[in-house]
C-alpha cells in the first residue's frame, strides 16, 4: 500500500490543484446559523445507506496518492474502493463491526478489528474513519467538541473536531437538504482531499 502512494504520488498536485479554488469566505455560527446547521443534521441523522463517487486525493506529508472513489455505506457496514488511473492499481477497504479486510496491498489482504487500526498498521494513518462518515455529509460527528463557521451560502465552511479542520468549499444546493461537494480535511500531517461527484441514496 505504501508502494501505492508513492506511485501515485505524481497525480496528486494535478487533483489538488483542480480543486482549490478561491480562499473561503467565513462567519462564525451565531444562534441562527447553528439551528439551521441541527436542522440539517436531524433531517440527515438516520442515512445510513447511500453511496458516494467521486475523486480522492491523500498525503501524509511524505507520500501522497489520487484516485477514484466509491464508497458505500450500508449502515454499519462500509466498502471504499480506490483506484488509481495512472498505475492502474486498485485497493478495497471493508468491514464493519466485526472487523476490516483491506486488499490490494503488497503480502496480500490484512484484517483488523476495525478499518482505523487497519489503516494505521498498513499504512501508519491515524484517520478518523467513523468520523469521516458524518463529516463528508457535512455533519458534526458524535464524540468531541465540533466549532463551525459558515460561508455567505449559510451552509457550513470549516468544521473543527478532533483536531482536524475539516473544511467545506462547495455544496450541491440543488439536494434539499444540501450535501457537500468538495471536502478537505487536514490535520498535519495528514491531509485528505475529497471531490464528490455523485451521491446515491438507497
Amino acid at each position: 500500500m505504501r508502494a501505492f502512494l508513492r506511485i501515485t504520488a505524481a497525480a496528486l498536485p494535478l487533483l489538488l490543484a483542480a480543486c482549490v479554488p478561491a480562499p473561503a469566505v467565513r462567519v462564525k455560527g451565531d444562534a441562527a446559523l447553528l439551528n439551521e446547521q441541527e436542522a440539517r443534521e436531524r433531517s440527515l441523522a438516520g442515512t445510513d445507506h447511500w453511496v458516494l463517487q467521486g475523486k480522492l486525493g491523500i498525503s501524509d506529508g511524505k507520500d501522497g496518492g489520487s484516485g477514484t472513489l466509491n464508497w458505500s455505506q450500508d449502515g454499519e457496514h462500509y466498502e471504499f474502493t480506490v483506484r488509481s488511473p495512472i498505475v492502474g492499481k486498485s485497493f478495497r477497504l471493508s468491514g464493519g463491526p466485526d472487523g476490516a479486510l483491506l486488499e490490494g496491498v503488497d503480502g496480500g489482504p490484512l484484517r483488523g478489528p476495525d478499518a482505523e487500526s487497519l489503516m494505521l498498521k498498513a499504512l501508519g494513518w491515524d484517520v478518523p474513519l467513523r468520523e469521516l462518515r458524518a463529516w463528508v455529509l457535512g455533519l458534526r460527528a458524535d464524540g468531541g467538541p465540533a466549532e463551525l463557521s459558515f460561508g455567505t451560502d449559510r451552509l457550513p465552511s470549516l468544521l473543527q473536531q478532533d483536531g482536524w479542520s475539516v473544511d467545506y468549499r462547495e455544496w450541491d444546493a440543488t439536494r434539499q437538504p444540501a450535501l457537500p461537494r468538495k471536502v478537505f480535511a487536514e490535520k498535519p500531517p495528514y491531509r485528505v482531499r475529497l471531490s464528490i461527484e455523485s451521491w446515491t441514496f438507497q
